[in-house]
This record gives C-alpha cells, structure tokens and sequence, in this order.
C-alpha cells in the first residue's frame, strides 16, 4: 500500500454527573477542524462500568464525526458538478 496522505482522529474522553462525553477530532493536512460529538450515561438500574460509557461516547462521536465527513464529500462534490448528491444513503 502507498501512503499518500494521512490522517489521524483523536478522541477526548470527559465524565461528569455520570454522563461521559467524548470528542473525536479528525486532523488531516488540510483541516484539524472537523469533530464529533457522542455521550453516554448509566442508567440507575445498571452497573456502573466506565469503560462502557467510554466505549458508548466514543463510538457515537466517531459516528457523528463520520457523517460529518460524508457531508463535507457531499459539499465537495457538489461545488464540483453542480448537482446536489447525498452521500448518506450509500
């Protein structure tokens, strides 16, 4: 495989009155700009388990940081034909 760029995300984790929060935060040549946000909190039925928390925030941050990404694409696309597309449904 030849590299030809690279990119890198960065995820921040934050808990407060139970809830976890995490930011994923897409750094390319280009952009540091682009993030995603997710949260998690424990049900009071549940057992208190951080790392799930952790996992749940993180995978939802890196969901909204991914159809970010896609809307970017869309926008790019978009200034290049002139025809509106929609990425999301693919």
């Amino acid at each position: 495989m030849n590299t030809i760029d690279r990119w890198s995300v960065d995820i921040y984790l934050d808990e407060t009155d139970g809830e976890t929060h995490a930011e994923a935060r897409l750094a390319t040549r280009e952009t540091d700009g682009m993030r995603g946000r997710g949260k998690a909190r424990c049900n009071p039925a549940d057992w208190d388990v951080p790392e799930i928390g952790a996992e749940l925030a993180a995978a939802r941050a890196l969901s909204d940081l991914a159809h970010r990404l896609l809307d970017a694409a869309a926008a790019d696309i978009e200034a290049v034909t002139h025809e509106h597309v929609n990425l999301a449904d693919r």
